[in-house]
This record gives C-alpha cells, sequence and structure tokens, in this order.
C-alpha cells in the first residue's frame, strides 16, 4: 500500500509538478531578461548624451558652411 502510494506520489509530481515548476521557472526568467538592467540603462543616457552632442555639432557646422558658402547644399 505504502510503495503504491509512493508511485503514486512520483508519477503524479513528473506529470503536474515538475512540468509546472519548468514552465514557471522559464516564464520568471523571461519576465527578467524583459527589463533593463542598470548597467543598460546608464549606456543608454549615455548614448542618449552623445548623440545630442553630435547632433549640436552637426548643426553648428552647417550655420558655419551656410554663412561661409551658401551653396554648399546643392552639391
Amino acid at each position: 500500500m505504502i510503495g503504491e502510494l509512493g508511485t503514486l506520489a512520483v508519477i503524479l509530481f513528473l506529470t503536474i509538478g515538475l512540468p509546472l515548476f519548468i514552465v514557471l521557472h522559464f516564464v520568471t526568467r523571461w519576465k527578467q531578461s524583459r527589463e533593463i538592467s542598470r548597467d543598460d540603462e546608464k549606456l543608454l543616457e549615455e548614448l542618449w548624451s552623445l548623440s545630442q552632442r553630435l547632433e549640436d555639432r552637426i548643426e553648428t557646422l552647417e550655420r558655419i558652411l551656410d554663412d561661409d558658402r551658401p551653396t554648399w547644399r546643392e552639391k
């Protein structure tokens, strides 16, 4: 009787408990991987700042070229 109960418990665990644990484990991992880490967030802020500075430089260069050679855009 106890041997049969143990076997039944193992079978139930392998058919219900273990697959459920595996699915919930990977769902949790998937949700965690969708979040941005602190390092990634810092890198994005640095890239954004750099892109803004580069955009400002390009605008400055275009103004200088417009003053110096008004027809430079036509080339």
